[in-house]
C-alpha cells in the first residue's frame, strides 16, 4: 500500500498530488524585492523533487512591509517573474503558493522607506527603531493591500495564498497583546484585538474568489508570559474557520521575542553573527559574542515538536489542518497525517535536499538527514538559505558550532 504521504488532498478549490508542502520559510532570494534566477532555481528543483505545493516565502503586500532587500514586495512589475516561476512549476506538476504579510514594526526605515510602523507605538530592539502605531484612518489602505496582492498572485499563476498572521508580524502584533496596547476598536478585548485579522481575511477571500485556495499562517502560542495564550487562540482559529479560510497552518513563537520557540534547538550565535555586515551591525555582532545565547535562548528540538500543541486544535476545529515543526522522518510525516492532520509543511529538511520527497516516496531513505543545527536559519538573515552541507569552505570555528549543534540533536532521546 502507497503511504498516505503520497495521496493528493484538497485545499479548497485546488487539489495537491500529495500531503508534502514546502513550508513559508525565508529564501533571502528575491534580490532588489524581486523574483531572481535563485529563487526560479530552488522552487523549480522542490518542485521536481516531489511535492505537493511549494511556497514563495513571506511577500510583502507594500513597501512598508519590508523587512529585507532579499524579500518580495508585490508589485506589478515583478508579475513576470513570479510567471515564470509557477510556470515552471506547475510543469513539474507541483502547485505553488505564495505567503503573503506585512512585517510591522520588524523592520528599518533604511529598508521600508518610512518609520516602521505596527498596533502601537514605542521601540523595536529588532531593528533598533521607533515605530509608529498604525492609525485607524491608514488601515483601509493596508487591507486593501492585501486584496491587491491576492490579484497579483492570480496574476502570476500561484495557485494559493497563505496570509502570514503569526510569528510576531504586523497582523500578529495586532492579535498579541504584548505588542497592542491600543485604546481603539482594534485593541483591548480578543475581539476588537481581532478586528484588522478579520478584515484582511475577508477581504483576500473576496479577492480569491473560487479558484485560490486561502491558507492563513496563525499562532498556536506566542511562546512566552504576556504574549497570546492557547485559549485565545483557539478562538483565532475557530475565527478563521467561521470565515471560510480553506486551511491553517498551526505554527508558535514570536521573532521579537521567542524566535526559537518557532524552529526549536539552538541559534549558532558565531554563525549568525560571522555574515553580518560589520560595517552596519557591528554593535550587533558585538552583542551576539558577548551574550548571544542570552538573547536568543536555546528551546529543546525534538521531531514534531509541534504536535502536542496542534492536537488541541485539531480537536476544536474541523477545516483542514496543515502541520509544520521539525518534520524529519516518514515514520513522524505519516504519525502526523493519523493524527486526523490533512497537510505536511517542511522546510529545513527541503533545503538540505530538494529531491527528500522523491526519496521518501522511492524508498531510497527514510530519514531527510537534516541535522537540525540551523545554520541554514543563521545565515538567511543576511545570505540566500542554504544548507552548511551545501557551502564549501566554511570556517572551522563554524564548522565546530554545526557539528557540535547536530551532535546535541543526535543525543537527544
Amino acid at each position: 500500500m502507497e503511504s498516505p504521504i503520497f495521496t493528493p488532498v484538497k485545499i479548497g478549490p485546488v487539489t495537491l498530488r500529495n500531503r508534502v508542502i514546502r513550508s513559508a520559510a525565508f529564501e533571502n532570494m528575491a534580490y532588489g524585492n524581486s523574483p531572481s534566477q535563485d529563487l526560479y532555481d530552488y522552487h523549480v528543483a522542490v518542485a521536481r523533487g516531489g511535492v505537493g505545493m511549494t511556497t514563495l516565502a513571506y511577500a510583502s503586500v507594500n513597501r512598508s512591509g519590508l523587512s529585507f532587500d532579499g524579500q518580495l514586495w508585490m508589485r506589478e512589475e515583478i508579475v513576470p517573474g513570479l510567471k515564470r516561476i509557477t510556470d515552471a512549476v506547475h510543469a513539474e506538476g507541483a502547485k505553488c503558493s505564495i505567503q503573503l504579510g506585512h512585517c510591522g514594526n520588524m523592520t528599518h526605515r533604511a529598508t521600508c522607506g518610512c518609520t516602521p510602523v505596527g498596533a502601537s507605538s514605542g521601540f523595536n530592539i529588532y531593528s533598533p527603531t521607533i515605530v509608529r502605531g498604525l492609525k485607524v484612518s491608514e488601515l483601509d489602505a493596508l487591507v486593501e493591500d492585501f486584496g491587491h496582492a491576492v490579484d497579483l498572485a492570480r496574476e502570476a499563476g500561484f495557485d494559493c495564498v497563505e496570509i502570514h498572521a503569526g510569528h510576531g508580524y504586523l497582523i500578529s502584533q495586532f492579535l498579541s497583546p504584548y505588542t497592542n496596547h491600543r485604546h481603539d476598536e482594534y485593541g483591548g478585548s480578543l475581539q476588537n484585538r481581532m478586528r484588522l485579522m478579520q478584515r484582511v481575511i475577508r477581504c483576500v477571500l473576496e479577492h480569491a474568489g473560487r479558484d485560490m485556495g486561502v491558507i492563513v499562517k496563525m499562532n498556536m502560542h506566542d511562546g512566552f508570559r504576556g504574549g497570546m495564550q492557547r485559549a485565545e487562540c483557539l478562538e483565532v482559529a475557530r475565527e478563521l474557520e467561521r470565515l471560510g479560510v480553506h486551511a491553517l497552518v498551526l505554527s508558535a513563537g514570536f521573532v521579537s521575542r521567542a524566535p526559537m520557540e518557532v524552529m526549536r534547538g539552538a541559534m549558532p550565535i558565531r554563525t549568525f553573527a560571522h555574515y553580518m555586515d560589520p560595517r552596519k551591525f557591528w554593535w550587533l555582532q558585538a552583542m551576539l559574542y558577548l551574550a548571544g545565547h542570552m538573547l536568543i535562548p536555546t528551546v529543546p528540538f525534538k521531531e514534531g515538536y509541534f504536535l502536542e500543541d496542534a492536537m488541541e486544535f485539531r480537536a476544536a476545529v474541523k477545516l483542514p489542518l496543515i502541520y509544520v515543526g521539525g518534520l524529519n522522518t516518514k515514520e513522524k510525516m505519516e504519525e502526523v497525517l493519523a493524527a486526523g492532520f490533512q497537510g505536511l509543511q517542511m522546510a529545513r529538511a527541503l533545503v538540505r535536499d530538494t529531491d527528500f520527497v522523491n526519496k521518501l516516496r522511492t524508498g531510497e531513505t527514510t530519514c531527510s538527514g537534516c541535522g537540525h543545527s540551523n545554520y541554514c536559519i543563521a545565515r538567511m538573515y543576511t545570505l540566500e538559505m542554504k544548507c552548511n552541507r551545501c557551502v564549501e569552505g566554511l570556517p572551522a570555528s563554524l564548522r565546530r558550532e554545526i557539528d557540535k549543534a547536530e551532535k546535541r540533536w543526535k543525543d537527544t532521546p
